[in-house]
C-alpha cells in the first residue's frame, strides 16, 4: 500500500487557506479518494467552514470525506506530559507562579507541532489516501521540522549516553538542589525527536508530500508568501503551486472598485513572475461567503478547472541554498536564460534577478540578507550566486553584480 498524498496549506492569516483546503479535500473525495482534511491552527473555523461539527480525532462529514480539529493540548498531555511536569516542578520551585510555570514549560510553536504528528499517525493507519492539512498563519513550525540532522547528533551522540550523564548529574544536583530528569522524561524527548526525523522524512517525500501557499494579491501579503517560499526551499519542503485567492473579477474593471482591479492585475504579474515556475491557480472574490458545501465545490471549480487537486503540480525546488567552505550559495533555475541576459542587484533583504526585460524579486532569508553577493555563474540552466561573510555594514549592494 503506497503512503497517502499529503497537501499542507499555509499562508498569512486571512488569505482563506481554510476555505482552500476544505474545497480541495471535497474535490479530491468527489473523485473517489479516501480524504481527510485536518486542522492544526489554534484558532479552528474548519468546523464553520465545513458546516459541520468536527472533533479531536476524524470525524466522517460525506462519502470518502473525514474532518478534524486537532486539540493541542490533548497532542501535548501525549508527547510532553513527563516533560512538562518536570520543567513544572523545578520553575515553581525557583518560585515562578503555577500559571506562568507551565506556559512556560511549552516552548512557541510546540503546540502546533504536536498537531502536525497526526499527518504521521495517518500516513501509518493506511486509512486515507489524500492527508489535506490546514496549518496555522505561519512557517515558523515548519522550520520546527527542518532540523533533522540536529535530531540525528541527538539520537547517535546523547541518548546512548543519557543514562551515565543522568546518574553522573545526580551528585552535583543534589548539591545544588536541582532535580534530575528521570526516565519517562528522557523517553518522551527521545520520542518526540524520532517523531521529528519521521515527519521530515514524510514531508521531504517530493513525489507524495507538498506545500501550497494561499495568498491575496494585495503587496503585503505577496512579501510575506515570498520569504516563506524562500525559507521552504531553504529546508527542502516542496511547494507544487501558489493559490490566488479573491481576485476581483473583470467585471469590475469599471466603476468603484476599478482601482482595485487594475492593482490586484499588476500583483497577479508579480506572483507570476516572482514564483515561477511553480503554478498559480487562482480564484475570484465570490459575491458570498465561501461556507458551505455549495461554495466550496464553487471555489474548488475555479481552482481545479480540468486539473487534479491531489496531483503534485511541480516537481522540483526552484531555489536551494548550500553551504560549504565558509561560502553559501543560492542556486535558482532559469532554464532558458543567456548569459548576456541576466544580471543581479541586491538591495537590503530583496535580490533581484534580470533576465532580459523580465525581474524577479527574491526576498533573502536573514542569514543571507546580510551578506553581500560575491559572484555569479551560468552553469547547467541554474544561476548559482554565491555570498560572503556578513559585512560590517547593512548589507545593501546596489551595484548590479555580473554574471559568468
Amino acid at each position: 500500500m503506497s503512503p497517502p498524498r499529503t497537501i499542507l496549506y499555509t499562508g498569512k492569516g486571512g488569505v482563506g487557506k481554510t476555505s482552500v483546503a476544505a474545497a480541495t479535500a471535497r474535490r479530491c473525495a468527489e473523485a473517489g479518494l479516501r480524504t481527510i482534511v485536518l486542522s492544526t491552527d489554534p484558532a479552528h473555523s474548519l468546523s464553520d467552514s465545513l458546516e459541520a461539527e468536527l472533533g479531536a480525532d476524524p470525524t466522517a462529514i460525506g462519502p470518502r470525506l473525514w474532518g478534524q480539529e486537532v486539540q493541542a493540548e490533548r497532542e501535548m498531555e501525549a508527547n510532553w506530559a513527563a516533560v512538562q511536569r518536570w520543567l513544572g516542578a523545578l520553575l515553581t520551585e525557583r518560585g515562578v507562579i503555577d500559571i506562568a510555570a507551565e506556559e512556560l514549560t511549552v516552548p512557541p510553536g510546540m503546540d502546533e507541532l504536536f498537531s502536525l504528528l497526526q499527518i504521521k499517525r495517518h500516513h501509518e493507519s493506511g486509512d486515507f489516501d489524500v492527508v489535506i492539512v490546514d496549518c496555522a498563519p505561519t512557517g515558523e513550525t515548519l522550520r520546527l521540522l527542518s532540523f533533522p540532522e540536529i535530531a540525528h547528533w541527538w539520537l547517535e551522540k546523547v541518548f546512548p549516553w543519557e543514562r551515565r550523564i543522568v546518574a553522573a548529574a545526580r551528585p552535583i544536583a543534589r548539591l545544588i538542589d536541582v532535580e534530575v530528569p528521570e526516565a519517562d522524561v528522557l523517553a518522551d524527548i527521545q520520542r518526540l525527536i524520532r517523531n521529528l526525523i519521521a515527519m521530515n522524512a514524510i514531508l521531504r517525500d517530493r513525489d507524495r508530500a507538498s506545500i501550497r501557499l494561499v495568498v491575496n494579491p494585495d503587496r503585503m501579503v505577496i512579501k510575506e508568501s515570498q520569504r516563506t517560499f524562500t525559507y521552504l526551499n531553504l529546508y527542502g519542503y516542496l511547494t507544487d503551486a501558489i493559490v490566488v485567492n479573491r481576485v476581483f473579477p473583470d467585471e469590475l474593471a469599471d466603476g468603484y472598485f476599478s482601482n482595485w482591479q487594475a492593482r490586484q492585475s499588476e500583483h497577479l504579474t508579480e506572483i507570476r513572475s516572482g514564483f515561477a515556475p511553480v503554478p498559480v491557480l487562482s480564484a475570484r472574490y465570490f459575491d458570498e461567503e465561501v461556507i458551505g458545501g455549495r461554495m466550496l465545490d464553487r471555489l474548488a471549480g475555479e481552482l481545479f478547472d480540468h486539473a487534479d487537486p491531489a496531483a503534485v503540480m511541480h516537481s522540483e525546488l526552484t531555489q536551494e541554498i548550500s553551504s560549504a567552505n565558509g561560502t553559501t550559495t543560492l542556486r535558482l533555475r532559469v532554464p532558458f536564460g543567456e548569459r548576456d541576459d541576466l544580471a543581479l542587484q541586491k538591495v537590503g533583504s530583496e535580490l533581484v534577478v534580470t533576465v532580459g526585460r523580465q525581474k524577479r524579486t527574491i526576498i533573502l532569508p536573514s542569514a543571507l540578507a546580510r551578506r553581500r553577493p560575491a559572484g555569479a555563474k551560468l552553469e547547467r540552466g541554474s544561476l548559482e550566486i554565491s555570498f560572503d561573510n556578513p559585512p560590517e555594514g547593512d548589507g545593501r549592494s546596489r551595484r548590479p553584480a555580473s554574471v559568468r
